[in-house]
């Protein structure tokens, strides 16, 4: 299956943000199962069941109430490929506010596709759900997921000290954010 064949959420002059189909897991476990992928996400990969369990599930997923998730599959234009997957967690449906979330294939790392996905889900979020602030949470250690949210210009709002631990470590947290205002006004500009 191509993605033409399914719902296209957004799109950039590379990448198409679509939902995922079934045929998705096999490319989508390959990197959802390597511990690297976890070690900033807190937890440890889960079983090939478990994952399989959760990818069925997140198919008919709903996005109206606090603590839905609208994942979408980040698919490369040219070939096809999908390089991961980037989404919005509805974190207060009454405040207007959404968390952004992404995980790519460590194959596809350096060539900007996780920028230039994370930006067009803002947009995304911005103009087709009408969000208010949409907000980043990421272990300070996750040089590359840091690196996203600064080139897109998110605001660091917060450095929050030793709040997670995983494996017996603690961690920190910086916590990104940006207003649909502020938003809007950098894409007016062109500045992002």
């Amino acid at each position: 299956m191509t993605s033409t064949d399914t719902e296209c959420l957004a799109s950039t002059d590379r990448l198409i943000l679509r939902k995922f189909v079934a045929e998705d897991f096999e490319a989508y476990s390959a990197y959802r199962c390597m511990p690297s992928v976890y070690r900033f996400l807190y937890r440890d990969p889960p079983s090939p069941e478990v994952l399989r369990e959760r990818f069925d599930a997140s198919l008919s997923a709903s996005f109206s109430d606090n603590g839905d998730y609208l994942r979408c599959a980040v698919v490369r234009r040219d070939d096809g490929a999908l390089l991961g997957d980037v989404g919005l967690i509805l974190a207060n449906k009454a405040a207007l506010q959404a968390e952004v979330g992404y995980v790519f294939n460590p194959a596809y790392g350096g060539k900007g596709y996780a920028t230039e996905a994370v930006e067009a889900v803002i947009t995304l979020g911005f103009e087709s759900f009408g969000f208010h602030r949409i907000f980043a949470r990421l272990d300070a250690k996750n040089i590359g997921s840091v690196g996203v949210v600064e080139r897109l210009r998110l605001r660091r709002e917060a450095h929050l000290v030793q709040n997670d631990r995983f494996n017996g470590i603690w961690g920190d947290e910086y916590v990104y954010a940006i207003l649909r205002q502020e938003w809007s006004e950098r894409s007016l500009t062109g500045s992002r």
